[in-house]
Formats: C-alpha cells, sequence, structure tokens
C-alpha cells in the first residue's frame, strides 16, 4: 500500500511539472550537459590554481563561461553526494547520506553489489527534465540502487545508462564489463590489471559522442559522472608519456588499490585524459551547430583523495588548494569543489561569481532552464540568476552531515563556518563541541573563534538542530545511534 501511495506521490508531482511547463515557449528547449569528476579536488584544474597537471579543454570551458568559486558538493563522499545531486536535497533529509550496500542480499547475485537504492518516491532531475522532452542518459560511475532495484538508473527517469553500476566495480578503470542498461557489455582485452585493452573513460567518452549524434535533433540531457581520477591509477601510455619525464617522483609506502610504477605521472595524466574527453564533447557539439543550444556543467563529487592512498599525492598537487580536509571531511577541502558553467550567448564569458552555493541547487537550476519547476520538497535556489549576470537570492544557510570519518555536521551561515567532529565518540548530544571559522578572514580553517563569538556559534547551533531529520539508515546523534544499537542487537537475540 505504501508503494502504491509513493508512487501516486510521485505521479503527481511529475504531472504538474507538466503542466507548468505546458505554459512555456515551445522553442526547442537547451541541451544540457552535466559532467561529474570523482575526487578532484578544488585545485586540480588549471583554471583552479594547478601547476603540474594540463587540463586545456576544461580551461576553455572557464574562459569560455563562468567559474564559481564558493560551490559546495553535496557530501565529503561518492553515494550521498549523486543523491543529493539527483534529488536537490541535502544530507540532513536526503535518503542516502553515506555510502553503504543493502543488507538484505537482494543484489548479492550481481557480481558488484551495488549501493543503497533510492526509492521510488523520490523525483530526479532525470524524470523532470523528461517531462520536458529531454531525453536522458546516464553515462560513468552511479552508486544510487542496482538493476531491478526502485534505484535501478531506468526508473530513475534515465533511457540510457552506461558504465559503472556499483562503486566498487569502479575501482578499476579496466574493467571486464560495464552496463548498458541491465545488459553487461564485455570488454575483450580487459582483465582489472594495471592495464588492459579498453580504458572506462575512453569506453565513457565513445558511448557519450554517439548519445549525442542520435539526439541531436531532440533536447537531451546527458549526465556524465566520470569515474577519474578515483583510484586506482590507471591511464593509456598516450597520456602518461606526457608526465613521465617530466614529474618526480619519490619512494613512498604502498597502501590500497593498485600501484602504479609512475603515481604522480599517472595521476596527472588521467585528469589529463578526462580533459580530452570534455574536448571531444565540446569539438562534437560544435560540429553539430548545438554550440549556442547546449549549457554544460563541469564539477566534482567532492575533494582529492587520501594522501598516499594508492599512490596519490594531494600534498604534491597541492590538490585542496588553500583548504583543509581531503574526501571524506566537512572541512573546506572535503566538500568545497571546482565548478564552471558555459552556455555560450547566454552566460559571459571568462566571469567569475563568489555566489555561495551547493549540489542542491541543481534541481531547480536545470528545471529553470529547461522552463518547468523543481519539486517544492527540495533545498535549492536556482543560479541561473548568477550565471547570466542578474540578481541572484542567496541562500540563509548550507547544512552537511555525514555518519562517516567519526560523524560530522556543519553549517555555511555568510562568512561562517560551523563544523563538529567526532560526534561518534560523544556519549550524549551537550557533549559534541562545535568549531567555528570566519571563512572571508581564514579560509583554510586554521583558527577555531567559537569562544569569541557566542551569538553565532548558538545561531549555528541551532540550525544543526533544525535542519537535521533522523533516519534510521544512518543514524548521526548519539542517542539515535544507541537506539540503532539496541534495535540491532534485539534483532539478533
Amino acid at each position: 500500500m505504501r508503494s502504491i501511495m509513493m508512487d501516486m506521490r510521485k505521479i503527481i508531482i511529475i504531472t504538474l511539472a507538466i503542466a507548468f511547463s505546458a505554459l512555456n515557449s515551445f522553442a526547442r528547449k537547451p541541451n544540457i550537459i552535466f559532467i561529474l569528476a570523482d575526487d578532484l579536488g578544488y585545485n586540480e584544474l588549471g583554471c583552479f590554481g594547478q601547476k603540474w597537471i594540463k587540463t586545456p579543454q576544461i580551461d576553455r570551458l572557464a574562459k569560455e563561461g563562468i567559474k564559481f568559486t564558493q560551490h559546495y558538493s553535496g557530501q565529503a563522499v561518492c553515494a550521498p553526494c549523486r543523491c543529493v545531486l539527483m534529488t536537490g536535497k541535502h544530507t540532513g533529509h536526503a535518503y542516502i547520506r553515506d555510502n553503504g550496500d543493502p543488507k538484505d542480499g537482494s543484489t548479492k547475485h550481481f557480481p558488484f553489489p551495488g549501493q543503497n537504492p533510492i526509492p521510488d518516491d523520490e523525483i530526479t532531475i532525470a524524470e523532470i527534465l523528461k517531462t520536458e522532452g529531454y531525453t536522458t542518459a546516464a553515462i560513468g560511475k552511479w552508486g544510487l540502487g542496482h538493476f531491478g532495484s526502485s534505484g535501478d538508473p531506468n526508473k530513475q527517469g534515465f533511457d540510457l545508462f552506461f558504465g559503472y553500476n556499483c562503486q566498487r566495480h569502479a575501482h578499476n578503470h579496466f574493467p571486464r564489463f560495464l552496463w548498458r542498461n541491465n545488459k553487461k557489455v564485455p570488454l575483450p582485452g580487459n582483465d582489472r590489471k594495471l592495464s588492459g585493452k579498453i580504458h572506462s573513460q575512453d569506453a565513457f567518452t565513445e558511448e557519450a559522442l554517439g548519445f549525442i549524434k542520435k539526439n541531436k535533433e531532440n533536447p537531451f540531457f546527458l549526465y556524465l559522472p566520470f569515474a577519474i581520477p578515483h583510484l586506482s591509477i590507471q591511464t593509456t601510455d598516450k597520456w602518461l608519456n606526457e608526465y613521465k619525464k617530466v614529474i618526480p617522483e619519490e619512494e613512498y609506502t604502498h597502501r590500497g588499490y593498485l600501484k602504479h610504477p609512475f603515481p604522480r605521472a599517472g595521476y596527472a595524466a588521467m585528469i589529463t585524459q578526462m580533459d580530452d574527453s570534455v574536448g571531444q564533447v565540446l569539438s562534437l557539439i560544435k560540429g553539430l551547430g548545438l554550440d549556442n543550444n547546449t549549457l554544460i556543467v563541469f564539477t566534482s563529487d567532492n575533494g582529492p583523495t587520501f594522501n598516499r592512498l594508492g599512490g596519490s599525492d594531494s600534498d604534491f598537487f597541492k590538490s585542496a588548494g588553500v583548504f583543509k580536509g581531503l574526501k571524506g571531511s566537512l572541512y573546506e577541502g572535503g566538500i568545497r569543489v571546482p565548478t564552471i558553467v558555459r552556455w555560450p550567448g547566454k552566460i559571459k564569458p571568462g566571469t567569475t561569481s563568489d555566489h555561495v552555493s551547493a549540489f542542491w541547487d541543481w534541481m531547480p537550476t536545470l528545471a529553470e532552464i529547461a522552463g518547468t519547476k523543481a519539486p517544492d520538497a527540495t533545498d535549492g535556489i536556482s543560479l541561473l540568476p548568477a550565471m547570466i549576470g542578474k540578481k541572484q537570492e542567496s541562500h540563509k544557510f548550507l547544512y552537511w552531515e555525514f555518519p562517516s570519518y567519526g560523524s560530522q555536521q556543519a553549517v555555511r551561515l555568510g562568512n561562517w563556518k560551523g563544523i563538529r567532529q567526532k560526534i561518534s565518540k560523544a556519549k550524549i548530544t551537550a557533549d559534541i563541541n562545535t568549531e567555528l571559522y570566519n571563512l572571508e578572514l581564514d579560509p583554510g580553517e586554521t583558527k577555531n573563534v567559537a569562544d569569541l563569538n557566542p551569538k553565532i556559534l548558538e545561531k549555528i547551533e541551532s540550525i544543526m538542530a533544525k535542519a537535521h531529520v533522523p533516519s534510521k539508515l544512518f543514524p548521526i546523534l548519539p542517542e539515535e545511534r544507541l537506539r540503532a544499537r539496541k534495535k540491532k542487537l534485539n534483532k539478533s537475540n
């Protein structure tokens, strides 16, 4: 009965979106290409300050579009940030708030389990755009539910899915197979080793170009959640040779993932390989005469990976720039991400915006661009005014919570940033300490000024309490974790 009610709610919301869109112009709607890098740090692009890694095509996006310098991911790791992006809800009440696989055994017959699925009643960007006549595709890494589950990408608005359904499958860039919808696509010559015949990034690029060509006559939404530069470090000789004699290597103690003989060069090569894919997409769009009617967004799912894991070296590349923290942290380095939007004729080239925004803004932004309305339950504010140089509405606050890495909460309130760490070690909520930083004066979050600003601290802690909606799947506060443990023990006895 509950499932039927959820489906009816979803149908009503989508029907209202269709009715709203009927009031808009009949002119062809703009194509939308949303490119999501995986674990790309704020400072790993040339246009954001990187010195070693070449990213000429993405830098070109910035020269021809707008950079958002204060844009945040939805979460500090993969699956939840994708849920926030797709549904427009921050992690205080998003369904998926952490990585994790379903525990009911429903996906044990798959070679890789997939992650917890988003429910049937969640409305995704793809579903909203489909009401506007868009053909939709997700090509890359999904991580929001396996085929046959409620999170199946084909059940969440995507006409085509191609890539890794499961995040763990994506830990190797030379996989034995990828998925096209619910069918396995073998990749001959690959054996999940350090090298192989078909790099997944090249397969994604080929599939994306084919999708664009096939749908050039009608509006399309192409979501490209690439798996680069997430570990393992793997690329092809074409790109590796650009860096082998340029970037110095040094001895290190390897831990996790595959070991690469030239880890720094290999890491840089992966990003340049992805950059080339972006260039191929740009070239095709221009060649098909779609340039002025195509919006392209480029961003990353969270901050750069842990230093020296799998041979990565975030210190050497200064991957997070001036910011503190890496992937898994709600400090700025873990969630502030490089973001670029290009739309010729609409966005003034070479512009920069310091508007404070986050992943939950993309649902209303893309809905407005498509001429429709986002669901009321979303937390976002359309970024379209900031893109085109008009007056932009600001958020009252931004909120994150994260059950892992000690359990954390964070709030951005104007130039203030409040963050709680190691919540899981507290016996009661009252034992939790809140750090406070002035990001305008201290973007690196080096000086905790909580004791000097009690009123600001009180306001931020009030937001943390109000924005948090308890989750049975992802308990965060001590009392909730205790109840979850007791419930688990009672079930096992």
